[in-house]
């Protein structure tokens, strides 16, 4: 049997649709991953085998294929080990529904699993769930962790789970997870900063450049010799920088969850 499973992936600080398709059949027992994975995603076969059996459910051994498509885009990362599992569930006849096709169509699944079926934490969960967004999908799973992160992107249901078992339970209909709510980007900072430019004596024409350049959103370098006052001048340039725009937080907001140096 044939499942289609979607997900994201990111490439720098983009993101682009990753469709799993996960063909089970007869045959003698393999397991293979192809559609250019690197070894973190090869490495996703005995993740995923052993979290669905310590979660209680069937592993039959049977003959699994699964492409992660388009295969000429390099895939990295433990991203998909969810959306395979969940893949190779929906094929077996694991997880069955009336509407299952339809809910499979409008979500995406993102998230490692632990071999005892958890959901771990994944980086870079912000510029997928912004890219999931623009391709119209309404309902991401994903770690719990990361939920707050996801929070900030409105008008797509982001469903926080702990484990593999929940996700099973919530796509048969068993159990109810309530979405996490939307947070409200919240305009009003005050900022405080150690230096500014009244600390400064002189340099009356470097201020002035930095004035120029903060204004005009362009770039500067300061040279010269040691000691002549660049470092300084270059902590003091935030303190008269306007405030960040909501799109200009999230596309900084972006790097910071690439490397996973979000503060929660």
């Amino acid at each position: 049997m044939l499942s289609i499973i979607k997900s994201v992936a990111l490439e720098g600080l983009e993101g682009y649709m990753v469709s799993i398709q996960v063909d089970v059949s007869s045959g003698l027992p393999f397991f293979e991953i192809v559609g250019l994975p690197d070894t973190s995603v090869k490495e996703a076969k005995e993740r995923v085998k052993t979290a669905i059996k310590n979660s209680n459910e069937e592993f039959l051994s049977r003959r699994i294929v699964v492409n992660l498509a388009p295969a000429n885009i390099k895939k990295e990362g433990s991203n998909f080990d969810l959306a395979i599992a969940i893949g190779i569930l929906v094929a077996n006849g694991n997880i069955c529904s009336k509407d299952l096709l339809s809910i499979l169509e409008e979500t995406i699944f993102i998230g490692e699993l632990s071999l005892d079926g958890k959901v771990e934490q994944i980086k870079g969960v912000l510029p997928i769930c912004i890219e999931a967004k623009k391709l119209g999908i309404k309902r991401i799973i994903l770690p719990k962790k990361n939920a707050s992160e996801a929070s900030i992107i409105s008008d797509v249901e982001i469903i926080p789970v702990n484990c593999l078992s929940e996700v099973i339970n919530f796509l048969n209909h068993k159990i109810n997870i309530s979405s996490v709510e939307n947070r409200k980007f919240n305009s009003n900072f005050n900022m405080s900063y150690q230096y500014d430019f009244s600390l400064v004596k002189g340099q009356e024409n470097v201020k002035r450049a930095l004035e120029i350049s903060a204004a005009g959103g362009h770039n500067s370098i300061l040279i010269g010799s040691p000691g002549s006052g660049k470092t300084m001048l270059a902590k003091c340039l935030p303190s008269i920088l306007p405030d960040l725009t909501f799109e200009e937080s999230l596309e900084i907001t972006k790097i910071h969850s690439i490397s996973r140096i979000i503060n929660r």
